[in-house]
């Protein structure tokens, strides 16, 4: 991995994730349209207004760095194949948005050489912003109070506490991944929040057995890998960044094993 300042530009980003995360929360108190992309998934106008607002501020900050978001990227506006890039998803968890249930994220991370090495996940509507780099640890902020430091737990004795996505669960897959294992819970939650919990030591395991794009999960892997955790495909190797078309094959985020 590059030399790269991630603690300082980590702590610089925090103010642009907040103010598209204020972004994001006028458009949920309004009476907001939805419409349906070419994938078939919902958009508001808040997805693309915090896009827009992000970007700006990554090429500010480093202009020699692509960004590849996920509302350009639906409209063919992304340069694949640098070793380089921001990966931006400025509102991960539009159905959770559309129902109003909270679960929703503004999620900034940078990818280098193949891997998530800074992130931040912002739930607005929670009042909880999560940072983590590499070399850097992870750290929750709760309603703009003092940063707290996270980790992953070991697993206890009584079993695993299994995270389930609220929208895109796959139950008999999800059951296969489990057969065998210890389960004391199996917990639903949205959006990237499901990596969060594992980075704070609330959960031990997200099986992800369905689609995903890379920046549904680049964030939330850094700040789950800073706080010791890991992200694996299924046959245990390392979940990469920079894949034509930008998506991922099934994986599993674990914490402490």
């Amino acid at each position: 991995m590059s030399s790269l300042p991630v603690a300082d530009w980590l702590n610089r980003l925090v103010p642009t994730v907040q103010e598209a995360g204020a972004l994001v929360m006028r458009v949920y108190g309004s009476d907001f349209q939805v419409d349906t992309k070419a994938d078939d998934s919902p958009v508001t106008v808040a997805d693309q207004l915090a896009e827009n607002l992000i970007t700006r501020a990554l090429i500010s900050l480093t202009p020699d760095i692509p960004v590849v978001g996920e509302e350009a990227a639906s409209a063919n506006k992304v340069i694949e194949g640098a070793p380089r890039f921001w990966l931006v998803d400025p509102l991960d968890g539009t159905k959770e948005f559309i129902q109003r249930n909270g679960q929703f994220t503004v999620n900034i991370a940078l990818i280098d050489e193949g891997r998530p090495v800074l992130g931040l996940v912002l739930l607005p509507a929670l009042g909880r912003l999560y940072g983590g780099a590499v070399g850097e640890g992870s750290w929750v902020e709760v309603n703009g109070g003092p940063r707290q430091s996270i980790r992953c737990r070991t697993v206890p004795e009584v079993g695993l506490s299994v995270l389930a996505s609220r929208s895109h669960g796959d139950e008999m897959a999800l059951q296969r991944f489990l057969a065998g294992r210890p389960v004391s819970e199996v917990v639903h939650a949205g959006s990237s929040l499901k990596l969060c919990l594992l980075a704070e030591g609330k959960a031990d395991v997200y099986p992800r057995l369905g689609r995903t794009m890379e920046w549904d999960i680049a964030a939330g892997q850094a700040v789950v890998q800073a706080a010791g955790g890991s992200v694996e495909r299924l046959d245990g190797s390392p979940l990469t960044y920079g894949k034509p078309g930008f998506e991922n094959p099934h994986f599993v985020a674990w914490g402490l094993r």
